[in-house]
């Protein structure tokens, strides 16, 4: 029976420190070095270094903002119905995306 192995892919690969500390250190993947960074994007999450939700949620704050204004632009009809039902299918179902990840740090 052959074995499978998934290929890692060192160009998405990256080091980040979690905390106040900073460690010094070279990890590498088949000599290949892996850089330093201060947050990282993962299964739709930002992650930064003191574990913060700020930056994860000023993103999606972004986008839902684009997209709410894309709606706007599209539709001609200022129908409220039409325009909520449009929010909640784009726009909504993006900012409650994750949203059980953070939800410890308030409660």
């Amino acid at each position: 029976m052959a074995e499978r192995v998934a290929a890692v892919s060192v160009n998405k690969c990256c080091v980040l420190n979690v905390g106040k500390v900073t460690y010094d250190t070279c990890l590498s993947i088949d000599g290949i070095a892996l850089h330093d960074v201060d947050s990282a994007h993962d299964l739709g999450v930002t992650v930064s270094r003191d574990l913060s939700p700020s930056l994860y949620i000023s993103n999606v704050v972004a986008k839902a903002h684009k997209r709410t204004a894309a709606i706007y632009r599209a539709f001609r009809s200022r129908n409220v119905d039409l325009l909520i039902r449009a929010y909640i299918v784009y726009v909504r179902t993006l900012v409650e995306h994750d949203s059980v990840v953070w939800y410890y740090r308030y409660h």
